[in-house]
């Protein structure tokens, strides 16, 4: 007797198949997958930070960057995203401006994930932090731009 998979579980399966071939690159193994409001699979990727030496060569990044080749725009509205392990503060950053709707997640991250990172500084705990340099200028310029786009 065979027990269906439900919907979630299905797509988690092809997250877990792309963190499997992370794993066999030698690469921490997570995967992830966005999926369309059809069904369809828009991006898929996995961990490649030791293949391209990048820090932000994770799962999610890849997915993202590949739904958003797909359909040709930065936002991913109405989509889901698949992810073997609770994102990292990056990811989630990306997550969040994708605007994608749903995250499916399949194990915590107590380490390494946004919850964690959400009770202390993102940064390493030997960085240093230098804040408000030109201040009124990064503002100014800031707010300039908004204005000028909101007319």
């Amino acid at each position: 007797m065979s027990i269906a998979l439900t919907t979630h579980e299905r797509y988690m399966r092809i997250a877990l198949a792309e963190a499997a071939a992370a794993a066999a690159e030698g690469e921490v193994p997570i995967g992830a997958v966005v999926v369309g409001p059809d069904g369809s699979i828009l991006g898929r990727g996995h961990n490649l930070t030791e293949r391209l030496a990048d820090v932000t060569a994770h799962a999610e990044m890849q997915a993202i960057t590949a739904a958003a080749a797909t359909l040709g725009g930065k936002y991913l509205d109405d989509c889901t995203l698949y992810v073997t392990v609770e994102p990292c503060l990056m990811c989630a950053g990306a997550i969040g401006w994708s605007h994608l709707k749903c995250i499916v997640i399949g194990t915590p991250d107590p380490k390494g994930g946004y919850l964690a990172a959400t009770s202390r500084s993102p940064f390493h705990p030997r960085a240093t932090v230098v804040e408000g340099v030109l201040a009124d200028d990064c503002r100014a310029l800031m707010q300039a731009f908004f204005r000028s786009r909101r007319r």
